[in-house]
């Protein structure tokens, strides 16, 4: 028998993987934000905020993509439930720092499990839909810094990314 790693809720008591049953868990309002970037030649960059892409508007086109990826997060993470998301904000902006685009998602519901994959893999989608769509003009392109900013609601309580 495999002893169950603390707070592994996805492990079961002899080692396998497993859905938690979230059926008694009590329904909150939950939220979470998650964060990431795709950084890119400056060149690049300037392609996509004129919209002189061969593709299309990349920001458009992945913003819609990261608000369809996480709908089907339950479809993608093996054992994730299906949520019934109430909201899911994808947001991308140019950073002429980075250079490259940052993009913000948030997903929120009222439910009995929390939002954080969602808001990942929206973030996630978001991200590779920009790669895709900017590969024929820049292959270096990175993408980084994927990352749960916060979360709100449920048992395990409110989480902030450096607070």
């Amino acid at each position: 028998m495999t002893d169950k790693p603390a707070g592994l809720t996805h492990i079961g008591e002899t080692g396998e993987a497993r859905m938690v049953d979230v059926g008694a868990k009590a329904e909150t309002i939950r939220s979470a934000t998650a964060e990431g970037h795709v950084r890119m030649k400056p060149e690049t960059l300037a392609l996509i905020e004129t919209g002189n892409a061969k593709k299309g508007d990349v920001i458009a086109t992945a913003r819609l993509a990261g608000i369809m990826g996480a709908k089907q997060t339950a479809n993608l993470i093996p054992l994730c439930h299906p949520l019934m998301l109430t909201k899911i904000a994808v947001d991308i902006e140019a950073d002429a720092a980075l250079p490259g685009l940052r993009v913000v998602a948030t997903a929120s519901l009222s439910g009995r499990t929390g939002v954080e994959m969602e808001a990942l893999t929206a973030v996630s989608v978001a991200c590779l839909t920009i790669y895709d769509m900017a590969k024929a003009a820049d292959r270096e392109m990175e993408i980084g810094a994927i990352r749960l900013v916060e979360k709100s609601g449920g048992a395990s309580g409110d989480f902030k990314r450096g607070g």
